[in-house]
Formats: structure tokens, sequence, C-alpha cells
């Protein structure tokens, strides 16, 4: 888990290196042990777009941005991955739609009982997943979905814990 000092250091690069008028504010910048998501809001829609036209054009809009700011994020992703030695990903968030353009597929081993391997086999076999990876992955999106306080006030309390630990004395000394 990242430190509060390098999660900063990180966010002010990305808000430094990242040109004006890219987004609307600030970037949300998401760091885990190997990947870093840069998502920059874009201005929504109109107010006035019909129901029916709406998922389109946010679709057009986060392609137009993902076509013009190609070759630029590119090289901004490069001096990043040198600098913090980890794969950067990209996305917008474009009237409450989230669009990532790249993200990082990570192998996850894990040991599952019979109960929970004939959980994602029931998955594979309903045709929601396409093997017991994908049902795996799915069953974690789901959770993630459902439990989006609990997993926040759990990386608060991991925060905490590190902010208390570097306070520490250096037991390596």
């Amino acid at each position: 888990m990242a430190t509060d000092d390098e999660t900063a250091q990180v966010h002010g690069w990305f808000t430094g290196r990242l040109p004006e008028g890219w987004f609307t504010g600030a970037p949300e910048i998401v760091r885990d042990r190997e990947e870093i998501a840069v998502l920059g809001t874009l201005p929504g829609p109109p107010e006035d777009t019909p129901e029916a036209e709406r998922g389109a054009l946010i679709e057009g809009l986060a392609r137009r941005f993902r076509e013009e700011t190609r070759e630029q994020r590119i090289e901004i992703a490069r001096e990043a991955e040198r600098k913090f030695r980890q794969k950067v990903s990209w996305g917008v968030v474009c009237g409450g739609e989230t669009v990532m353009f790249t993200t990082l597929s990570v192998p996850v081993m894990t040991r599952l009982r019979q109960s929970e391997r004939q959980v994602l086999d029931t998955l594979v076999a309903a045709g929601v997943a396409r093997s017991r990876s994908d049902a795996l992955a799915w069953c974690v999106r789901l959770v993630g979905r459902h439990t989006d306080t609990w997993l926040a006030d759990l990386r608060d309390a991991l925060q905490h814990v590190d902010r208390v630990r570097s306070s520490g004395p250096d037991v390596n000394s």
C-alpha cells in the first residue's frame, strides 16, 4: 500500500504534468500496487439532451478525447512509468459515466474450497461468465459495487495505520 506522501507526490506530478484544459478540474488518481489510473472529468452533455441520445453522446465525447489526446497521454504515461515504476491507465468521467481507455488485467492466485468453486461453476454454466476466472472477476466487481462505503472506511483505516507506523521509531537501525 502506498504511503500518503507517495500518493501525494503521484497526484501532484500528474496535476502539474497534464495539459490545462483537458479536464474540468484536477484528475482523480487511483493507485494500487501495480497501476496508477488517471481519471479526468470531461464536460457532460447539455441538460436538455434527450435520454435516448445521452449514452451515445457521452461515448462520442469520450472517444473524441481519447483520440485527440492519445500521443500526449502515451508520452506522459511513459514518463510516469519510469518515474514511479508502475503502469499508467487512463479514463474519463463524463455525465456521471466512467469510461476507461486502458487498464491492467493482473493475474491473482487464490485457493477455493469446493463450495466456492461451485459458485463460479454455476456462473459459467448460466452464461454469466466464460470461465472461472471471469466469474471470480464478476463476483469481485459485484461485491465492490455493494460495499463501496465499507471499503472506503477500510482504506481510510489502513492509511491511518500507515501514518502511525511511519511516525514510530525506525526498527531497522
